[in-house]
């Protein structure tokens, strides 16, 4: 960032690089396209329709929400194809949901059990529309979704329902491989799209037409689709990247699209620092010292590996260094790369674009959507 416009900044703040955000979606559609496959993302990571909109305008199917309040937001902002990757349970959400419906070109719901499945129906029913569902499968997160021992028979259960359309099943596995966590990415991306592919070729096999075959993550997409047996992946992360997809092996430093700026407000000792955000800015949902990357700061100062982020209040950020000093000065700007960008973005109600020559604010539309 220019110097001229980290002047304007108010911090703590979240900056997003918008020509390292335009390559970022540019590559990873790019490369799933070559798999023969369709990119569909997620929203939790910038909740932003600009950034729906930018994903899209490069080729994206569509975009996937967790949340109906989430697929509120993007509607609003022009999006027409949505998937709400959760499972819809609750009459509040169904009820939104199928007004939705009436608003988009296509929307598609997430059903995982058969009590979710019949109220659903029973709701389509009552408002005279048919409704367009995948049905979520557990390959190995243990989350939501149906295990898979039991998949088929729910898909036959769903699939028998009067008012609801079964096109295709999906999953979320991330970095898990033979149902433990693992560091290799091709394995667990390779694994997905074969316990998916095997699935589906299960499911036609008892006269279940599925479409879509929905799977993979920011970092296993690629190998999910490279497998020819997913048509969808819906990574979510990798438009901004962060220092967890850095150690996952699939983002550099110099693609993170999102930083931190933060301002020294006291330095009572030489052993430590503050800086202006706390809790309130940085995500706390990465434990430290924990395998398999051992964290060993809640945000990684830029160019100063010495410093580490270990201790916060809502409002004091705690800076020590491992030499025993800072260095640092009271009115020092710091720039830090977020561990986990999704989060970060969720606790910012705006964040500032910066297009090389001028910042602009951007309000995270989507933040705090629970419903």
């Amino acid at each position: 960032m220019k110097a001229e416009l980290q002047r304007e900044l108010e911090t703590p703040c979240l900056v997003i690089d918008m020509e390292k955000a335009g390559k970022n979606i540019g590559e990873m559609q790019r490369q799933i396209q070559a798999c023969g496959c369709r990119l569909r993302p997620h929203i939790k990571t910038h909740k932003m329709p600009l950034f729906a909109r930018m994903q899209i305008a490069a080729g994206a199917q569509g975009i996937t929400c967790a949340k109906v309040s989430e697929a509120e937001v993007m509607a609003e902002g022009g999006c027409e194809d949505i998937f709400i990757a959760y499972p819809m349970v609750g009459d509040f959400r169904i009820r939104r949901a199928l007004r939705l419906m009436r608003r988009v070109k296509r929307l598609i719901l997430a059903v995982d059990s058969l009590e979710g499945a019949k109220q659903l129906d029973l709701a389509a029913q009552e408002a005279g529309v048919m409704a367009e569902v995948r049905l979520e499968v557990d390959t190995g997160a243990k989350r939501t979704g149906v295990l898979e021992a039991e998949a088929v028979g729910l898909a036959k259960a769903v699939n028998a329902m009067g008012h609801l359309r079964l096109t295709g099943i999906y999953t979320f596995k991330g970095m898990v491989y033979q149902g433990q966590g693992t560091c290799d990415r091709k394995k667990a991306g390779e694994e997905e799209g074969l316990l998916m592919g095997r699935l589906a070729q299960n499911m036609r096999s008892a006269g279940i037409l599925i479409e879509d075959v929905s799977a993979g993550s920011s970092p296993t997409g690629i190998e999910a689709a490279a497998t020819g047996l997913v048509n969808e992946v819906r990574p979510g992360t990798y438009i901004f990247k962060d220092r967890m997809m850095c150690e996952e092996g699939v983002a550099s430093r110099e693609e993170i699209a999102a930083r931190y700026f933060a301002t020294v407000v006291s330095t009572p000792c030489e052993e430590y620092a503050v800086i202006d955000g706390g809790t309130k800015t940085f995500p706390t949902d990465i434990l430290l010292g924990q395998p398999p990357y051992y964290y060993d700061s809640y945000a990684e100062v830029e160019n100063r590996p010495d410093l580490k982020l270990c201790r916060m209040n809502e409002e004091h950020g705690i800076l020590t260094g491992s030499t025993g000093k800072t260095g640092l000065k009271v009115g020092d700007v710091l720039a830090l790369f977020p561990v986990h960008v999704c989060t970060a973005v969720n606790l910012q109600n705006v964040v500032y674009l910066d297009y090389g020559n001028f910042l602009q604010k951007e309000r995270v539309a989507a933040r705090g959507m629970l419903v």
